[in-house]
């Protein structure tokens, strides 16, 4: 894992909403190919830091950010091309946000935008996609069907077959588990198990055995700071460097 090059590197990030400080000075790297986990109670930054990432953090006008994001060595906050940011970077959220398309169309939109016509290849990215979501099988008879029709495990799918369709180097998945059930969380996981072979995930979860059966690295942020950052096998083990990792990750507090 340690020889794997770094596709995210953060140095000295610090982000505040109308003078209030929420990320204070972090520094961490992400390495390619690797799923990230990022666990800690609420209000401990999880979700700003990921919006840092893409910087949607931008929509938040009283938000101010300092330090650096690269991505393969490049300032993500010198990019001038924010939505080329956005592609190279997808985002995923808490609750499945289907557009009022068809199913075709939720998937092929991005490309769409991005300038492609041609029906064969968007046929097939629709497929590649859907396939790569685990979704294809139970939507392929009815690409034609509303996207927002579908149970909410399958939206959470399609926003992934979604995110996917921009061919993103890093997909940042922001506690995609929060409102599906148990048996389609764990087909999820076993698709972000498979997509690890070609893309960086960065995955926030409050669920820590979620962290624990996924991530290479996890890393506790609370309050704005880390506490600790590690391979997932030391941050779940029984003498992880900080007592606050041992307590939190076993459920004392949090």
């Amino acid at each position: 894992m340690s020889d794997r090059p770094i596709t995210i590197e953060v140095e000295d990030l610090r982000l505040a909403y109308a003078g209030r400080e929420v990320l204070h000075g972090i520094s961490f790297d992400i390495r390619r190919n690797e799923i990230f986990g990022i666990i800690g109670p609420a209000q401990s930054g999880k979700s700003s830091l990921l919006r840092c990432f893409n910087r949607t953090i931008d929509f938040e006008p009283d938000a101010r950010v300092t330090g650096s994001i690269r991505l393969e060595g490049e300032d993500v906050r010198r990019v001038r091309d924010v939505f080329a940011l956005r592609r190279r970077i997808g985002m995923v959220a808490p609750l499945p946000v289907g557009l009022p398309l068809t199913i075709y169309d939720n998937v092929a939109f991005a490309p769409r935008s991005a300038g492609l016509k041609n029906r064969s290849d968007l046929d097939a990215i629709v497929e590649r996609c859907l396939r790569q979501a685990a979704l294809w099988d139970e939507v392929k008879d009815r690409l034609a069907s509303l996207g927002t029709a579908l149970s909410g495990g399958q939206q959470q799918r399609l926003t992934i077959a979604r995110a996917l369709s921009h061919q993103p180097e890093v997909l940042c998945l922001d506690e995609f588990s929060i409102a599906i059930d148990p048996v389609t969380t764990m087909r999820i996981e076993d698709v972000l198990k498979e997509l690890r072979r070609d893309i960086t995930i960065v995955l926030v979860t409050n669920l820590v055995q979620q962290a624990r059966r996924l991530a290479d690295r996890t890393m506790f942020l609370w309050k704005g700071e880390i506490v600790e950052l590690d391979t997932t096998e030391v941050i779940f083990s029984d003498e992880p460097r900080e007592r606050h990792t041992f307590e939190y990750v076993r459920g004392i507090f949090g």
